[in-house]
C-alpha cells in the first residue's frame, strides 16, 4: 500500500454506518452509508485521464503511471486513508416514489484535498456489488464509462457546474448488459470511473431518512451538509434550514439555465440524480440538443411520458425541489419558509434565463416587452426547420446590423434540411428586425462578438461523436476519446485542427443506438 496520497473521511466520522457489515442486499435502515470494498477485477489498465483534475488533486504524473494508480481506480487496491462506502438514499423515479435505491454500482474511496483547499470525494462507478444494488451487478460497461468520463470534463469547461471525472480504467473483464432492455444482451468490456465533487449528497439523501421517519438522522446529514458545504450560514437553526434551502434553489435554477444555454438534456433528473450543490451529476442517457426541439429527450425510457425533454427541465427541478422541501419538512418545523423559495423558483430561473438568453443573442439589456416574443420566434423556427441549436446560436455572432440577411440565411450549415420558402422568409423577416434591435444596444461588434462567443459553444460533445469513440475503442483504439478530450477543453476557441468535430450530426447518425437513441443503461 503507498503511503501517499493520502485521504480524509470527513462523512463517515461525521454520519451514522450500517451497523450490518456484510456485503448484502438488503434495505438498510437508520444509517447513512454501508461500509463496502471494490470487488476486484481481473486487468486494469488506465486508458485516460483528466490531467486538470489530477493536478488539482496533486496527483503528479510518476503516481499516474504507476501500476498501482490503475489497481487504486480499477478497484483493486486502496491508498492510505481510504475506507470504501457506499452511501443510503431514496427518490422519485419519474414521478413515481421508488423507496431505497442507494449507490448501487458506486463506491466513494474517501476524501482529498486539492491544491485550491477543497475537500474532494472520489468515488468509482462500477467497482461492484453494494448492499445497494437489488438485482444488478454493480458493474459499468466501458460504453457508459467513456461517455461520463467525456462529459464531465466537457460540461467542466463548458462552464457548467458539474461532478467532475479523474480517471477512465478498462477492467479486462466482460459484462453483459441489454442495452435496450429487448432481451438482445450482449458481453461488453467492462470498465470504471473515478468520479471526483465537493459532495455526492442527493435530494434523496434527505429523503430515504424523511420516509422512514429517521428524524434525527436526517438533521445529522442537514447538519452535516450546512456545516461542511454552506459554512457562512453559520450554526444549524430553523432560519439556517430555510436560508439553505433557499440556496439549494438558487444553485439549481442557475444549474438550469445553464443546460438551456448549452443545449444539454440530463435525461433521467429523478430525485435521486439532483445534487445537493446545484451540480450535474449521474450521466447517464444523456445529449446535446442537435436540431433544436423542446420536446426532444434522449432517453428511450422517457419516450411516451416525456418527463425529462429539454424544454421541460425546469419544471422538473421545481418539482425537485419540492420534494425536498417535504423531506426536511420534520426538522424546520411549519412549511412557510421552504414555500416561499419555492415558489420564487420561476421567478429566480426567468431572470436567469432572460439575462443568459441576452448574451446568447448579444444583447446588453433584455427588453421585456419584445425580447420575449423575438426569442420565442426564433426557437418556433429552429424547431420547424430542424436547425442546429449550437451550429445557429454560434454563428450569430458574425451578423451585424450591416450584414444581408438573405445571404446569412442561405447558410446552410445549420440546417439539417433544405428550408422552405416560407420558413426561409421568415429567417429573413426575423434577421432584419434582429439587425433592428442590434442597432439599438450599447454594445460596438467586436464586443457583441465576444459577449455571444463567450456564451455559446463551438464544441459540444454530440452523441454521435462519442458513440464512435466507443465503437473504436471497442476495438481497442483509444486515440478519440483523448482526441474529444482536447477538442472539449476549449469549447469557445475556433481551434481549426479540430473542425470535424464542429460539424452537426450526420444524417446516418439520425437514429442510430447510441447516437440518437439511449437508455438508462448507457
Amino acid at each position: 500500500m503507498n503511503k501517499a496520497p493520502i485521504f480524509e473521511q470527513h462523512f463517515v466520522d461525521s454520519l451514522r454506518a450500517d451497523a450490518d457489515t456484510t456485503n448484502s442486499i438488503r434495505q438498510v435502515a437508520n444509517a447513512a452509508y454501508s461500509w463496502v470494498n471494490p470487488t476486484a477485477v481481473s486487468n486494469p489498465q488506465l486508458i485516460a485521464h483528466s490531467p486538470e483534475m489530477a493536478k488539482l488533486l496533486d496527483f503528479d504524473q510518476a503516481v499516474i503511471n504507476s501500476k498501482q494508480f490503475a489497481h487504486v481506480f480499477g478497484g483493486n487496491d486502496l491508498y492510505d486513508g481510504m475506507r470504501p462506502f457506499a452511501m443510503n438514499y431514496a427518490g422519485h423515479q419519474f414521478g413515481n416514489w421508488a423507496g431505497q435505491l442507494g449507490d448501487g454500482r458506486a463506491i466513494n474511496l474517501g476524501e482529498r484535498v486539492g491544491r485550491d483547499q477543497q475537500r474532494w470525494m472520489l468515488q468509482l462507478k462500477g467497482a461492484g456489488p453494494t448492499p445497494y444494488s437489488r438485482t444488478a451487478d454493480g458493474r459499468a460497461v466501458l460504453r457508459s464509462s467513456i461517455r461520463e468520463f467525456l462529459c464531465s470534463e466537457a460540461m467542466f469547461h463548458l462552464g457548467v457546474p458539474m461532478t467532475r471525472a479523474l480517471s477512465l480504467v478498462v477492467t479486462g473483464d466482460q459484462i453483459k448488459r441489454d442495452m435496450f432492455y429487448d432481451g438482445n444482451a450482449q458481453f461488453e468490456p467492462g470498465a470504471i470511473v473515478c468520479r471526483v465533487s465537493p459532495s455526492f449528497i442527493r435530494f434523496g439523501s434527505f429523503q430515504i431518512h424523511a420516509a422512514r421517519q429517521e428524524t434525527e438522522l436526517l438533521q445529522q446529514l442537514a447538519d452535516f451538509t450546512i456545516r461542511e458545504h454552506f459554512p457562512h450560514l453559520g450554526p444549524p437553526s430553523k432560519e439556517v434550514y430555510e436560508q439553505w434551502f433557499a440556496e439549494i434553489c438558487q444553485s439549481t435554477a442557475a444549474l438550469m439555465v445553464e443546460w438551456m444555454r448549452v443545449g444539454f438534456v440530463h435525461g433521467v433528473m429523478n430525485t435521486d440524480n439532483m445534487s445537493i450543490l446545484g451540480l450535474t451529476i449521474d450521466y447517464g442517457p444523456y445529449g446535446w440538443v442537435d436540431n433544436f426541439d423542446e420536446d426532444w429527450t434522449p432517453n428511450t425510457t422517457d419516450a411516451h411520458s416525456l418527463r425529462y425533454t429539454f424544454g421541460n427541465q425546469p419544471a422538473v427541478a421545481q418539482w425537485n425541489l419540492l420534494q425536498l422541501a417535504r423531506a426536511i419538512l420534520p426538522i424546520v418545523g411549519d412549511s412557510i419558509g421552504l414555500q416561499s423559495s419555492i415558489t420564487e423558483f420561476p421567478s429566480l430561473y426567468q431572470d436567469r434565463y432572460e439575462r443568459m438568453m441576452a448574451s446568447k443573442l448579444g444583447l446588453s439589456e433584455w427588453n421585456a416587452e419584445s425580447e420575449p416574443e423575438r426569442v420565442a420566434d426564433l426557437l418556433t423556427l429552429l424547431k420547424e426547420e430542424e436547425i442546429d441549436y449550437t451550429i445557429f446560436f454560434r454563428t450569430l455572432s458574425s451578423f451585424d446590423t450591416e450584414s444581408d440577411a438573405v445571404s446569412f440565411s442561405k447558410n446552410h450549415d445549420a440546417w439539417y434540411r433544405a428550408p422552405s420558402d416560407r420558413n426561409m422568409a421568415t429567417m429573413v423577416s426575423w434577421l432584419e428586425r434582429y439587425a433592428n434591435r442590434l442597432a439599438e444596444t450599447s454594445w460596438e461588434g467586436d464586443q457583441r462578438a465576444r459577449v455571444m462567443n463567450a456564451t455559446n459553444p463551438k464544441y459540444i460533445l454530440r452523441n454521435y461523436l462519442a458513440q464512435t469513440a466507443i465503437e473504436q475503442a471497442h476495438a481497442g483504439d483509444y486515440a478519440m476519446i483523448h482526441r474529444l478530450l482536447d477538442a472539449v477543453r476549449n469549447p469557445y476557441d475556433e481551434q481549426p485542427e479540430m473542425e470535424e468535430y464542429a460539424g452537426k450530426r450526420p444524417e446516418w447518425a439520425r437514429n442510430k443506438p447510441g447516437s440518437s437513441m439511449l437508455s438508462c443503461s448507457s
